[in-house]
């Protein structure tokens, strides 16, 4: 069976065929994937994943790659749903699908005086990545102002779920729990604030994200979760490894919990480096960091 001439007689919105991986991760890692698909409304999404389900054809949904390593090659789907655009406020009240920016959102209702997304103005996902992983940054994170979480189970039913029953924790959800689950529109509450304030705060994180965060190079952002009571980066400098790299990839000299693309690595080089880094701290001292970014086989 011919998949990609398959899915394109679907007409469930573009296909394309032997993907440059590097256009979709913001590790910009060099490696193929079989084929894209882009979705553009539920019922489409139904369709593809009720095909790829009968003929057990392996599938991944992304967003915009910003946590995920891939090999040099998926033998498989990628389903992306660029098109899940939507976007309604009323009053304090946000409701954005799943494909929707979420740096663009957090700055729209910022300078809308609308306050609540400030962390999120340099998280480079999407709104449905950020649900699963519990995107935050300055002691803050989705979990804060989700109100409601529409999803497609897996038995393909629309089901809308509470903030509640995300269990949103440090960096997780129900989602990384449940992944054939699929976010599919969010409902966000957030807070009347002065917009200038809002945007004071934003500025002065931005200038120091680009003091200590090494924006020029591809990478993920922060690699590990932060343990309990301490830093991730700490512990990495603790062990000498800012500046270590194995081929491309390598350790950020601004921030030790960065690894960096310095020079055209593979996903294997950032693989080998985050599992060398764990292994060496939790030697050094007995502490088992927890990483933060997905390992796509």
């Amino acid at each position: 069976m011919n998949v990609i001439s398959e899915l394109e007689k679907l007409n469930c919105g573009k296909v394309i065929a032997n993907v440059d991986l590097k256009d979709y991760t913001t590790y910009q890692l060099n490696g193929k994937a079989d084929v894209i698909v882009f979705p553009e409304t539920v019922d489409m999404l139904k369709k593809v994943l009720t095909f790829l389900k009968e003929n057990d054809i392996k599938h991944k949904i992304i967003g915009n790659g910003s946590n995920l390593i891939f090999g040099n090659h998926y033998e498989g789907v990628l389903i992306k749903l660029e098109a899940f655009q939507s976007l309604d406020i009323q009053g304090t009240n946000v409701v954005v699908g799943a494909g929707y920016s979420l740096m663009k959102l957090a700055l729209k209702v910022s300078r809308m005086g609308l306050s609540g997304l400030e962390f999120a103005t340099g998280i480079p996902g999407t709104i449905g990545g950020s649900i699963f992983m519990n995107a935050g940054a300055y002691k803050s994170d989705m979990g804060y102002i989700v109100k409601t979480v529409t999803l497609l189970t897996p038995e393909l039913e629309i089901k809308t779920m509470t903030n509640q029953e995300m269990d949103f924790h440090y960096r997780t959800s129900f989602l990384q729990k449940h992944p054939d689950y699929i976010c599919l529109e969010v409902e966000l509450e957030l807070e009347p604030k002065d917009a200038e304030e809002i945007m004071e705060v934003i500025k002065d994180r931005k200038k120091r994200r680009l003091e200590t965060q090494p924006l020029e190079y591809p990478s993920a952002g922060s690699v590990f979760r932060n343990p309990d009571g301490d830093f991730a980066g700490r512990l990495i400098e603790a062990i000498s490894y800012k500046g270590k790299n194995i081929g491309g990839a390598e350790v950020s000299m601004k921030h030790a919990n960065f690894i960096i693309n310095k020079d055209h690595a593979s996903g294997d080089d950032i693989k080998k480096l985050i599992t060398e880094i764990r292994d060496k701290v939790l030697d050094e001292t007995g502490i088992e960091l927890r990483i933060e970014q997905e390992f796509v086989e």
